[in-house]
């Protein structure tokens, strides 16, 4: 695999998935270089045509990742220091969810702030029944900076988001998945299983079809419906005459598994 890993990001292959691990111990915090070892692993990720699914997990049993890193912020000595922390996190993520192939945060612990906000980057959350979530930064004066007042709400709704935001309270896996935040809770030593055998169901499809569907997923939900409509009749049109419709089509009608070539 041409993927490299980084002090704080490593990368590692099996098959057609690549398991990216946040090592920063002792709770995986996000500082600059971890951002920028992230940074350089999208973009080798997104040149690797080996890979399909990308899973995005936390070094150890403690944390996913526990939220930015705490030092660096007290070293903010002026608004522009801030804003260029807050635009590096926001530069990165937006990468992360822009990626056209899936991405899975198998999240193994504590997932706050940061990790949150880099938690919902991802275009799916398995999650650990021990784990736990908020963002906390109000309670030090400060708010998310890397895209939670924004992800929130489009994932658990104006309201509860504004809730979580203002009163810093830290949330189960349980109330997260009923919010509509995680995809699945499973038992904490299951979590990295739970969400390779997602991947690996992802992977069996055809590649394009899976680009195409991220494709009219993520932009559909920055525009109205019609428009949103309009993006996904484009996709359709682009794959129907690909060598993976055709095979998926006639595996149907004989009644036998498809054989994608993922073209």
């Amino acid at each position: 695999m041409a993927v490299s890993s980084s002090e704080f990001v490593k990368v590692s292959q099996e098959e057609s998935l690549a398991i990216v691990t946040i090592d920063h111990k002792p709770v995986n915090a996000l500082n600059q270089a971890t951002l920028q070892g992230l940074d350089q692993a999208l973009d080798e990720l997104a040149q690797d045509a080996s890979i399909k699914v990308v899973i995005l997990t936390g070094a150890g049993s403690m944390a996913f990742v526990a939220g930015a890193d705490i030092k660096e912020v007290s070293k903010l000595s002026s608004p522009e220091d801030a804003q260029n922390m807050s635009l590096l996190g926001q530069k990165v993520f937006m990468k992360l969810q822009n990626l056209d192939k899936p991405v899975i945060a198998a999240i193994n612990g504590v997932c706050l702030g940061g990790g949150l906000e880099l938690a919902m980057s991802c275009h799916m959350r398995v999650s650990g029944d021990r784990a736990r979530f908020g963002q906390p930064e109000i309670a030090l004066g400060i708010i998310p900076g890397w895209g939670g007042t924004q992800r929130l709400p489009r994932l658990i709704g104006k309201a509860k988001a504004t809730e979580w935001i203002l009163s810093g309270e830290v949330y189960t896996a349980q109330e997260s998945h009923r919010l509509g935040l995680l995809n699945m809770v499973v038992p904490q030593d299951q979590v990295l299983k739970a969400a390779k055998d997602l991947a690996r169901k992802i992977s069996s499809k055809g590649g394009v079809a899976i680009k195409q569907s991220l494709k009219a997923i993520e932009q559909g939900l920055n525009t109205d419906l019609a428009s949103g409509m309009q993006i996904e009749a484009e996709a359709f049109a682009q794959i129907a005459q690909t060598a993976d419709a055709k095979e998926g089509v006639s595996a149907f009608l004989e009644k036998r598994q498809p054989k994608f070539q993922d073209c």
